[in-house]
């Protein structure tokens, strides 16, 4: 298979709708080909065109050309200042394309490091920066803000909405922020507890300040806002944990909310009086049964992609998993359950339902559908279509139409055993016997991670390729069979010892080597992977395309490169000491071009899931700034060494080391790691003093001692045995 994704006969069909297209182009050319008969240029044309069908392109080191099956967007509706970065992916298409070209695939090399900033945490950074006149503005961990000079790095202000440490307990993927919005002289960034704030984007104070969620239930917002006219769209997350998704719409004056969505029905049946209540009673309501969803929510939270198409003038958004994700108990195997893993277009103005797309009906593997969205304009079987493109965590490349949520195409970009492929005509999977772990559970591809996460990828109309960092990473899933719902924690109804991570070290190792990621060349028209850059592990950082036809992108063990968009070879690359997972931006100041990103390990994958040996400590994150001719370097860190495991002088019986197991599985390992090995993000409990003392151990656990450095308290989540059940586990581990 050469690492490439096989193909499904939903692929074939895909692909003979392009040979048709070809064949159109072909003919096209045959006017030409007569009048130009015996000239040596003949060869040369039919070279070239052959080329442009087969979605390779040699353009020149400045080429900004625009590939063949790419139609302009209306430049007044899809402005980009070149010189800045105002918008989250650019501009409101969020392609993530840069016109800009003084640094291109002649000149990278010489690209060097500008100047830096130290952030004040280890914890992940996961932002994309926003570049307004040369001032960079950048969220952190924490919903942190900072305004940072761009030719300098000199901290202009920094802007700490004092969220409680607590509230780490409430999210699943670490306490990262993925960026800000800008509009009129304000900056509006979402807070992990749930506020939307606006700022002044030159002094850093607060304009205004609205708690968006319920603060009684276990809301976060780790999420971009978008603006859409005068008004601010944000989401927010928290589904495992038991909550019920929708978006809302602020005014960017006043905070006052003008519309709301809820993306699931209520479960006592109710109205909301929200914008949604119409389109729930009338399309989803029917699509719920008996199950799990009346405890906890339904889940179906709008944690990341929210994107504003100013020439439809809609919100289009993406929507998660459902709580929990365990389809057969949350709505006893029954119903597609929308609009969990869906998209959704709503009217911009009053948030009216206008389409949708469901990717995964009766979702049941965490797959969820809040993965970035592009839109594009590209020629598809002759005609000029206007689309969205998406990659979501389930492994299938997604092409839409926006006006109407007709599904045009889908191909798997990473091998997949859930599915066969996806039916176009009826836009549903083709599931395999794999897929559903209702008799016996199963090893599927790719898992809860996703074969794509959060991490944006880029569209270049110079090659009308798609630069898509894609991860390829198992997971065994099978029934729960003593699930309960417990508030305030995981709720997956999802468990296997399988997936815990064994206690040799050479078997994690083996495990780790088998994990692969890339980042890779996707052409969104003929559904096929053009190139792919291979990266050892999976974890990934946004992507960045640029007229100087080349890609940018950092991956989990801080290595920030930059690729020929034309055919992928490694061109230049940066050491940042922690991972680079930011994702990428470039503008330019005082006449020169800079490229900047940040540093900083952990996020859901990284948080979660150890890399390394566990036994250094990390960096803190940075902001990383870089021109051509600069010769910068980050200080010398001293990664010491961590202290030696805990060794517990008391003895547990089986039993309760058995029970500790599965409460530190399904509750802990998110955030400490599997098998009490932790990825160095948190602590590693193998080495912690409370270990051998129980008391110290109830006092953090139980009464939330270390709330405010993020240990939130469980109280109420966990009962006394269970707590002491997790210190037998992990000492049983620290022998």
């Amino acid at each position: 298979m050469n690492g490439r994704p096989e193909v499904s006969p939903i692929d074939l069909q895909t692909q003979q709708s392009c040979q048709s297209m070809n064949e159109t182009e072909r003919g096209g050319m045959l006017g030409i080909r007569r009048s130009i008969v015996g000239s040596r240029w003949l060869i040369c044309l039919i070279v070239i065109c052959a080329l442009a069908a087969a979605g390779i392109w040699f353009l020149g080191r400045n080429s900004a050309t625009r590939a063949a099956w790419v139609v302009p967007m209306d430049g007044a509706l899809f402005a980009q200042n070149a010189k800045d970065w105002r918008v989250h992916g650019g501009n409101d298409a969020e392609q993530r394309y840069s016109p800009l070209k003084a640094i291109h695939t002649g000149n990278v090399g010489e690209l060097g490091l500008a100047w830096s900033v130290e952030l004040d945490t280890a914890r992940g950074q996961e932002a994309t920066p926003l570049v307004i006149d040369g001032t960079i503005y950048v969220s952190t961990a924490w919903s942190k803000v900072m305004a940072i000079d761009g030719m300098n790095g000199k901290v202009l202000w920094e802007y700490d909405p004092q969220v409680p440490g607590g509230k780490a307990r409430d999210a699943c993927c670490d306490v990262v922020n993925r960026g800000v919005a800008y509009r009129d002289g304000k900056l509006f960034v979402g807070t992990l507890d749930g506020r939307l704030i606006a700022l002044d984007a030159k002094t850093g104070k607060p304009v205004w300040e609205v708690q968006t969620t319920d603060t009684a239930k276990p809301y976060t917002i780790t999420g971009a806002p978008r603006i859409a006219g005068n008004l601010v769209i944000i989401g927010n997350g928290g589904a495992e944990f038991g909550v019920r998704g929708y978006v809302g719409a602020y005014d960017a004056e006043t905070g006052k909310q003008a519309w709301r969505f809820y993306t699931v029905p209520r479960p006592d049946g109710k109205a909301d009086g929200a914008v949604s209540d119409a389109t729930l009673a009338e399309k989803a309501s029917s699509t719920w049964f008996d199950g799990a969803w009346h405890q906890t929510g339904g889940g179906g939270t709008v944690w990341d992609s929210i994107i504003y198409d100013p020439e439809l003038d809609q919100i289009i958004i993406g929507t998660g998993n459902g709580t929990p994700w365990n389809h057969r108990i949350r709505s006893g195997g029954k119903g597609d359950n929308l609009f969990l893993s869906s998209i959704l277009a709503l009217d911009a103005k009053s948030g009216q339902y206008k389409w949708h797309y469901q990717v995964n009906p009766g979702e049941s593997w965490d797959f969820t559908a809040t993965q970035p969205i592009v839109l594009a304009n590209l020629i598809i079987n002759g005609a000029s279509r206007k689309v969205l493109m998406q990659a979501p965590k389930n492994g299938f490349f997604y092409v839409i139409d926006r006006t109407n949520g007709k599904l045009l195409s889908a191909r798997n970009f990473v091998p997949v055993n859930w599915a066969r492929g996806i039916d176009l005509a009826s836009g549903r999977p083709l599931e395999t016997g794999l897929a559903r772990y209702d008799r016996q559970e199963s090893l599927i591809n790719p898992s809860a991670f996703g074969a794509h996460n959060w991490y944006p990828m880029a569209f270049s109309p110079s090659t009308g390729l798609v630069y898509l960092p894609v991860q390829e990473v198992s997971m065994v899933y099978a029934q729960d069979q003593n699930f309960r719902y417990r508030p305030g924690t995981f709720n997956t109804g999802v468990y296997s010892e399988k997936n815990r991570l064994p206690d040799d070290p050479a078997a994690v190792a083996r495990i780790r080597a088998s994990l692969k990621g890339a980042l890779i060349a996707w052409d969104p028209v003929r559904q096929r992977e053009v190139w792919r850059a291979s990266q050892p592990g999976p974890g990934s950082g946004g992507a960045l395309a640029t007229a100087g036809n080349l890609v940018f992108e950092g991956n989990m063990q801080g290595a920030f490169k930059a690729f020929d968009a034309s055919n992928g070879k490694e061109l230049w690359r940066f050491q940042a000491q922690t991972a680079v997972q930011g994702s990428p931006v470039t503008y330019e100041a005082n006449g020169q071009q800079y490229v900047v990103v940040m540093s900083g390990y952990g996020g859901g994958f990284g948080i979660s899931t150890p890399l390394g040996d566990g036994t250094r400590n990390r960096p803190n994150g940075r902001v990383l700034a870089f021109r051509l001719g600069a010769e910068g370097r980050l200080p010398a860190f001293d990664e010491g060494a961590l202290p030696p495991f805990v060794r517990v002088r008391e003895v547990f019986p089986r039993s309760q080391i058995a029970i500790g197991q599965r409460v530190y599985e399904t509750t802990c390992s998110w955030c400490h790691g599997s098998g009490g090995q932790s990825s160095g993000v948190a602590p590693d409990l193998r080495r912690s003093v409370a270990l051998d003392d129980a008391k110290l151990w109830d006092e953090i656990v139980m009464g939330g001692m270390l709330s405010e450095r993020g240990m939130g308290s469980f109280k109420g989540i966990l009962s006394n045995g269970e707590v002491e059940a997790v210190r037998a586990y992990v000492a049983n581990h620290a022998q």
